[in-house]
């Protein structure tokens, strides 16, 4: 492997605005049973009788996530026909020529990155824009970011600017398939496995 990339996901300056995720929908010409990209909203908290007077510890945050491009993908190793496969630069794609559409990589991405599409009858995903990159530019996602909370570098150079974070509530922990990302919390941040909140906006990831 050359280079392996990786998303920097700022969860202080996202607001979930889904500017990344509709850019992403019309670069990649997606119906509207597909996102490759999705917002998280993950909230929790009450309203709570202290004395005579009440207090609060409401919060709520956003995080947007695509395809992790995980150094041991779940997705890859369950595919029967070899469709989902790990570039040379660490690029997690779909050969959508031998696809048949079971559904497996789905199944086994804690992620639920890859999806089946209905108009073209087999499983598709984010593949990074590895096209944009491969010419110097950023992925779609990135580039149309209005807070600038998302970034694509060498995960090695986001590891070394930012830290080793790779999971927040409501991701999973990051050790079952070691994801390509970084994440930087904002204060209302939860650790993975949190169950104080919940995911606001199931409808919609």
């Amino acid at each position: 492997m050359s280079t392996q990339y990786g998303f920097y996901i700022d969860s202080q300056r996202c607001t979930g605005c889904k500017t990344c995720e509709l850019a992403c929908k019309d670069y990649k010409n997606l119906g509207p049973d597909v996102s490759y990209r999705r917002i998280y909203e993950y909230a929790g908290g009450h309203w709570l009788q202290d004395g005579d007077g009440y207090h609060q510890n409401v919060f709520a945050y956003y995080l947007s996530i695509a395809c992790n491009h995980c150094d041991d993908p779940a997705c890859a190793k369950v595919c029967p026909s070899g469709a989902m496969h790990k570039r040379a630069d660490g690029f997690v794609v779909v050969d959508e020529a031998i696809c048949i559409g079971c559904g497996y990589c789905h199944m086994a991405c804690p992620y639920g990155a890859p999806q089946f599409d209905k108009a073209k009858g087999h499983m598709t995903k984010c593949d990074g824009c590895y096209e944009r990159v491969g010419v110097g530019q950023k992925p779609i996602c990135v580039e149309s970011c209005p807070l600038r909370a998302l970034d694509l570098a060498p995960i090695a150079e986001l590891r070394e600017k930012y830290g080793q974070q790779a999971a927040i509530a409501p991701l999973p922990a990051a050790h079952f398939t070691r994801p390509n990302i970084v994440i930087r919390p904002n204060a209302n941040s939860r650790p993975a496995g949190d169950t104080s909140g919940h995911l606001a906006n199931p409808r919609e990831v």
